[in-house]
């Protein structure tokens, strides 16, 4: 029995979060940002706090991330052209079928993301952090031919950080 009314209420937190608060679950929750099939396209995030922000199928190109906190996040099915990542912070984020074009990714952190399905044309990679991000071998090998610097918030070489040979 008691089983069960662990079931229910972690449901309840999962799929009904606000109403898990009013019937005296954490204040201090936050909803995550949605931003699902938004037109985002030529937009200024810069330094902004986005932890947890949802992204899917959302027009990103030309987007500015720069220093944003992406902790978190979901990308998903989107393409990510000319778009600036530059400082940015995925830690243990979601990015999956994100076709990254012409992107700035330098000096990113994407410790603990999952990436796979991503793909990357003409992207620059300098000083980003991939330690223990989740990537098919396809990507790290493609990854490691540009791969260069040393990320600047986290003090890991790029080429570290893939695992590169």
């Amino acid at each position: 029995m008691p089983t069960i009314i662990a079931l229910i209420l972690a449901s309840i937190l999962i799929f009904f979060p606000g109403q898990a608060i009013a019937a005296g679950g954490t204040a201090s929750y936050k909803p995550s940002l949605s931003y699902d099939n938004a037109e985002l396209n030529g937009q200024d995030f810069s330094g902004q706090d986005l932890k947890t922000a949802t992204f899917t199928t959302a027009k990103l190109d030309r987007t500015n991330f720069a220093g944003a906190d992406l902790t978190g996040a979901v990308i998903s099915s989107s393409t990510l052209n000319a778009t600036n990542l530059h400082g940015a912070n995925l830690s243990q984020g979601l990015l999956d079928q994100v076709r990254f074009v012409n992107a700035d990714l330098s000096d990113a952190v994407f410790v603990e993301a999952m990436m796979l399905r991503s793909t990357f044309k003409n992207t620059n990679i300098a000083g980003a952090d991939f330690t223990d991000a989740i990537l098919g071998k396809l990507q790290q090998k493609e990854l490691c031919k540009i791969a260069t610097g040393i990320n600047p918030k986290t003090g890991v070489a790029t080429r570290d950080s893939l695992a590169c040979k």
